[in-house]
């Protein structure tokens, strides 16, 4: 493997492939772009919902971008399912807008990965939910991993 391989290593197991999930949820809370491009290929290809990105310049710039306007993000990654080298992933964040509204994204991932565990397809479907405050699951000194994420929230 080389010095940017990323482990766990395909092909995935459950247990491998929820480490694998928390590991990108934990690396996309820090909101640092430079870190989070390195789970990546170099010619890595994305699809976010309409967006279209290949290679890691452009997931930092994407990702640059989204981060200065989706203030107060955090998210919740959980696996949905698994193949061999493949992962779909449920995931959950919330952010506020800079006039100050909160909103909640729901979605879908679907990844693919190299032999060396980095991630060389991702994409990615959403919708944006306007939430009020008081709804909020993420408030700060919450561990995102202890909410209960139920239908009744829906």
């Amino acid at each position: 493997m080389t010095a940017e391989s990323k482990p766990p290593f395909p092909p995935f197991t459950a247990e491998t492939a929820r480490i694998k999930v928390k590991a990108a949820q934990d690396a996309w809370n820090t909101k640092n772009a430079e870190v989070v491009q390195m789970a990546y290929t170099p010619d890595s290809i994305w699809r976010n919902r309409d967006t279209f990105l290949q290679g890691r310049p452009e997931i930092v710039e994407f990702l640059k971008k989204k981060w200065s306007r989706e203030n107060g993000y955090r998210l919740r990654k959980e696996l949905f399912a698994f193949t061999d080298n493949k992962i779909a992933v449920q995931f959950w964040y919330e952010w506020y807008d800079e006039s100050g509204q909160w909103w909640r994204t729901y979605g879908l991932e679907d990844w693919t990965f190299a032999d060396d565990g980095l991630m060389r397809k991702r994409q990615m479907s959403g919708n944006d939910v306007k939430i009020a405050e008081e709804e909020r699951w993420f408030k700060e000194g919450v561990d995102v991993n202890e909410v209960a994420i139920t239908e009744q929230h829906w």
